[in-house]
């Protein structure tokens, strides 16, 4: 599905869409736009409020997630699947004791449906072992991921986690736009 194509048109009145007096025709392509959709909208809010707290370094809330989430961790060091707020929390809490300065920072949100939001992310951490860097600046190993979040009445009920960006896109169908 496709956003709304928007763009300036001297012909139309912009906040009408309607042709102004001495104007020539103009024929306006509207695509579907997800940002129509009430619960879209609501879900979207729900993704960045999550990330708003992340992007804080405070992971300690679940009351966004349904009680029989499923979390899934689809590739990097960790994989796996777990059910469950309390699993998912486990499993979390085992991840990220690996790490110093676990940061994760979303570059862009997707609407893809009505039940499901991607953020593209971009993170940045210290591995404790193995001193390894992650992140943007130079000399750190890049890491873009993104998460996919499934949700209903107003809860994630499935979390999907990917350190490789274009293996989401590829598990999804999508095509990554330039610049992503």
């Amino acid at each position: 599905m496709e956003r709304s194509v928007s763009a300036a048109a001297p012909d139309l009145d912009d906040a009408q869409g309607h042709l102004l007096p001495g104007r020539r025709s103009l024929r306006v392509l509207q695509l579907p736009s997800l940002h129509t959709c009430p619960m879209a909208s609501a879900n979207l809010d729900l993704v960045r409020s999550i990330y708003a707290a992340w992007e804080r370094g405070d992971y300690g809330s679940a009351e966004w997630a349904h009680p029989r989430i499923e979390c899934v961790i689809a590739d990097g060091p960790a994989p796996g699947r777990w059910t469950g707020t309390a699993a998912m929390a486990a499993a979390w809490r085992d991840f990220m004791s690996a790490w110093e300065d676990w940061r994760v920072e979303v570059d862009e949100y997707r609407e893809l449906d009505s039940e499901s939001v991607l953020a593209l992310e971009s993170r940045s951490a210290r591995a404790k072992i193995s001193g390894l860097r992650i992140g943007q600046m130079d000399g750190q190993t890049r890491s873009k991921g993104a998460s996919l979040f499934k949700i209903r009445d107003g809860k994630v009920t499935r979390f999907v986690t990917y350190f490789d960006r274009d293996r989401a896109f590829a598990d999804l169908g999508l095509t990554p736009d330039a610049g992503t």
